[in-house]
């Protein structure tokens, strides 16, 4: 138990990480199913002793090969850090389980190895990426998620995947680019790549036009990550394109730790100069959130695709996590942090309930989800539970996200913010509805009265996450505490 401790955040990153190789050798279906999801079991074991160990004992700062910083690269995890990584391993965890009948359908068995490899691959890189206390690591994990996740999206069935994977391809090299070239500045000006050094080395560098550049590019590039409006057009193609399995992990995951990565830079790396304030940019960033939650929403409301009126809706969540992030004080920047949660919980429950449809129907186009209300009652009835926590009802993961955020903008004084993010939920209520109407007010199809599930193997997951979506909504403790105890830590390092 004590080398247990002792190297659990390495460890979390690297149990994943290794195991991905083994597919070389290892090319039957339901065994590279059954190895990855084993894995992931592990890793969401590991994660949550990790997390708890912090919330104990507080920060793990681990150094690999014990080469300290700045010559060596540094673990450094802290209750945000833990919270992300706990996110993507409780998700992997629940969605591999989900994958293996769905991927089954959708996927040739020659290439069912792949899928689980890159799955791996995925979630180690997305782990490290919470994990490091190394800007440059922190590019290096980037890159080994994101390569991963461009094989993952061209397996779809449809061929219009390969150009979803392809657009994405050129998108996400252009937003690492971004990244690395706003990192090479901040290394000529202070010679470290250790976040904690460029912390204490920026406040005296804080005011050449080199800083001020080297901020843009790296807003810039995790902006196109994290898919901020209008940096988004990748993410709709991706999602809607994608394996149903695969759709249900990035959704859940991808945005949100690229969303994480954004909060340790601006409240880390930039803490101290308070980037937000002293360069003015906090303006732009809150518009470009609002904008993207009544776009998102907007464009929600007239697709025709269930997946990509989803994949919209996404764009409207990671506005209010940015906006969370925009607001600069505790109850705003927890909300967004929050909503990492939730949101992954309640977009994860929805996708796998269009996963099911998919599976039974062999569509997720509106109109042919006509009567499934009938034909498909549990699975209907999990799209509409997500859908609840989509809007914000409460008793709900959504209400509690959108609490915090309203609580933060009137703390912030800008109250007809707290209006607008009211006012955005209502439209969620649209593109929800467009689905409920036609699942139960509209006959189904000549010949397909009969009620037929989706196997339970798809089924179950996707109930474990509405129960967690109407669990946390009702007893938001856990999630609250960390998230306000993460929000106070970052809070009082920028200062």
């Amino acid at each position: 138990m004590s080398f247990l401790l002792e190297h659990i955040s390495v460890l979390v990153v690297v149990v994943p990480l290794m195991a991905a190789p083994v597919y070389m050798f290892l090319r039957n279906g339901t065994a590279s199913w059954a190895w990855a999801t084993g894995i992931s079991v592990i890793t969401f074991a590991l994660a949550i002793v990790l997390i708890q160990h912090v919330l104990e004992n507080g920060e793990i700062i681990y150094a690999l090969g014990d080469w300290a910083a700045p010559w060596g690269i540094i673990y450094q995890i802290d209750e945000i850090g833990a919270f992300v990584m706990l996110i993507v391993s409780a998700m992997a965890a629940i969605a591999l389980p989900y994958a293996k009948q769905s991927i089954e359908r959708e996927i040739p068995k020659d290439r069912h190895y792949l899928v689980y490899c890159m799955f791996l691959l995925c979630m180690a890189g997305l782990l490290g990426m919470a994990a490091t206390g190394d800007a440059f690591n922190l590019f290096v994990f980037l890159e080994v998620s994101s390569l991963s996740t461009y094989v993952l999206i061209s397996l779809g069935k449809d061929r219009r995947a390969i150009a979803a994977a392809l657009r994405y391809l050129i998108l996400g090299t252009l937003g690492a680019t971004f990244y690395v070239i706003g990192l090479g500045m901040l290394y000529q000006m202070t010679g470290s790549l250790n976040m904690a050094d460029l912390a204490d080395l920026l406040p005296g560098v804080q005011d050449t036009q080199t800083v001020h550049v080297a901020l843009a590019f790296i807003f810039v590039g995790f902006g196109l990550k994290l898919a901020l409006f209008p940096l988004h057009v990748w993410l709709p193609n991706a999602y809607t394109y994608a394996p149903s399995a695969v759709t249900v992990f990035l959704a859940a995951t991808a945005t949100k730790v690229a969303v994480y990565a954004l909060i340790r830079l601006t409240y880390t790396v930039f803490g101290d100069i308070e980037p937000l304030e002293t360069y003015g940019v906090r303006i732009v960033v809150v518009g470009l959130a609002i904008a993207g939650m009544f776009a998102g929403s907007m464009l929600a409301i007239y697709q025709n695709n269930v997946k990509r009126l989803l994949a919209y809706s996404s764009i409207a969540q990671v506005g209010y996590m940015i906006l969370g992030i925009s607001m600069g004080n505790a109850a705003g920047l927890a909300g967004g942090i929050i909503h990492m949660f939730n949101h992954a919980v309640m977009k994860g429950a929805l996708f796998m309930a269009l996963g099911c449809v998919f599976y039974v129907v062999g569509s997720v186009k509106i109109e042919d989800m006509a009567g499934l209300g009938k034909r498909m009652p549990l699975t209907a009835a999990a799209f509409v539970a997500g859908g609840f926590s989509l809007i914000g009802v409460p008793l709900t993961v959504g209400f509690i996200s959108k609490w915090y955020l309203v609580q933060g903008a009137f703390e912030a004084g800008w109250w007809p913010v707290a209006i607008l993010i009211m006012l955005s939920s209502l439209l969620a209520v649209i593109y929800v509805w467009r689905v409920v109407e036609v699942m139960y007010f509209r006959d189904p199809p000549a010949g397909h009265e009969i009620a037929k599930e989706a196997p339970m193997g798809m089924l179950i997951p996707t109930y474990v996450l509405l129960g967690a979506a109407f669990y946390f909504g009702i007893d938001a403790t856990f999630t609250s505490d960390v998230a306000l105890s993460a929000a106070e830590s970052l809070l009082g390092g920028s200062r």
